[in-house]
């Protein structure tokens, strides 16, 4: 695996590859890898005979400047995790490749981008949608894979891909877990013991609220109860507990189309953010 920090050792390398009839994958990321994320790895494995993993912390997506300064960087074991996995590249651009001295263009994705982590993070969609668009742009790359935890983000992700006519496939790949249900996430290595322990209770609770919405409760009375259930295990603030359409994000108000529960808590200072689908009811 090479490691390339420029656009133009990227674009040399991908050339190559284009004329020797290749096609191509990229695996955007943060880096904090973990089993997640080397799940896609192995998803873009099947689908290009080029993988590319990006690793860079956008600071365009943070809106506090003190979780961007948490976030961890762990290049060189991010590499080392990568190895058995066949890619190809680890693409790690420095800030200027990536916004250089006098850098003025903003893409902002209207609608899936408004109301859940986009009311809690404003700005976020807006620097994750330009920094995907120049990732997907740098790296050439015909599929790209994104986990479908970060929801609201791979529903940004398409709609952009679509609407500015990029050549590029997007693949949502399923929430990896660990055994006892917690997303996977990189933030999750900020958890304390106690708070990891407690962390699980998300997703219990989900999957509590959607077998009552399956069942046919009232939906607007099962997310307040789920709610109410995450700050009693401790987990707050709640920024949103909700049910939307996978289409478009809108509010649902009755499993009779694929749809799915959403929510961002806090636990530890830490924000955890995870959804579960609800399928329609029949």
């Amino acid at each position: 695996m090479q490691i390339i920090r420029t656009k133009s050792g990227l674009r040399a390398l991908t050339t190559s590859w284009r004329r020797a009839g290749e096609r191509i994958a990229v695996v955007p990321t943060m880096g904090a890898l973990h089993d997640g994320h080397l799940s896609l790895v192995t998803a873009a494995r099947a689908h290009a005979e080029r993988v590319i993993v990006t690793l860079f912390v956008n600071p365009r997506q943070f809106n506090n400047p003190e979780d961007l300064a948490k976030y961890p960087r762990t290049e060189q074991s991010d590499a080392a995790k990568l190895a058995p996995f066949g890619a190809d590249v680890l693409y790690v651009p420095d800030g200027d490749q990536m916004y250089p001295q006098g850098f003025a263009t903003n893409i902002s994705v209207s609608g899936v981008s408004e109301g859940l982590c986009g009311a809690a993070r404003p700005g976020h969609f807006d620097g994750v949608a330009t920094v995907v668009t120049k990732l997907l742009i740098q790296t050439d790359a015909d599929v790209a894979m994104f986990g479908e935890k970060d929801f609201q983000q791979l529903q940004v992700v398409r709609r952009l891909a679509e609407d500015l006519d990029l050549k590029t496939r997007i693949i949502g790949c399923p929430t990896v877990r660990e055994a006892d249900g917690l997303a996977m996430s990189s933030r999750n290595l900020r958890l304390g013991d106690e708070s990891r322990a407690r962390a699980p209770v998300i997703r219990q609770t989900l999957a509590q609220a959607a077998d009552r919405i399956r069942q046919g409760a009232q939906v607007a009375a099962v997310l307040a109860d789920a709610g109410d259930q995450l700050r009693a295990a401790g987990l707050g603030p709640v920024d949103y507990l909700e049910y939307r359409r996978d289409s478009d994000l809108q509010p649902a108000a009755a499993p009779d189309a694929p749809a799915r529960l959403l929510v961002a808590a806090w636990l530890d200072g830490v924000r955890l953010i995870d959804n579960l689908e609800v399928a329609p009811a029949g």
